[in-house]
């Protein structure tokens, strides 16, 4: 099975597929400001039937997106990678659950992902 998980926007979704890409579970939900504190237990939830050993690969949209979302997102899909040795990809575009697909078909891994927010960040200059 594949997780893939997209968090660039207020609405968060959280994708089970099997190996072809036939989805098997979608849940999608208004995250805003509380994907931090609920991502977890989306996770947990679409997951109550399976084990981390079920996964064989993981997809995640790395962008252009919410900073926050994007960064909150691809750092736990990065952690889950890391901890059970699972493949990951990232991916953009509208076809980036069926690229990601296609790469993990192919044995890809980016091993981690980076977000690509879309523009330059706005670092505020110290007063001082």
């Amino acid at each position: 099975m594949i997780l893939a998980i997209k968090t660039d926007t207020g609405t968060a979704e959280l994708i089970l597929c099997d190996a072809a890409g036939e989805i098997i579970a979608r849940e999608e939900w208004q995250a805003d400001r509380t994907l931090a504190r609920d991502l977890l237990g989306h996770l947990e939830a679409l997951l109550q039937n399976h084990t981390w050993s079920d996964l064989t690969g993981l997809i995640v949209f790395k962008g252009p997106g919410s900073f926050t979302g994007l960064r909150i997102g691809i750092t736990v899909i990065n952690s889950i990678a890391y901890a059970e040795h699972i493949p990951i990809v990232g991916t953009q575009g509208e076809t980036w659950l069926s690229e990601g697909v296609k790469r993990l078909r192919n044995d890809d891994n980016d091993e981690i992902v980076l977000p690509e927010y879309g523009a330059p960040p706005r670092i505020t200059q110290p007063k001082k």
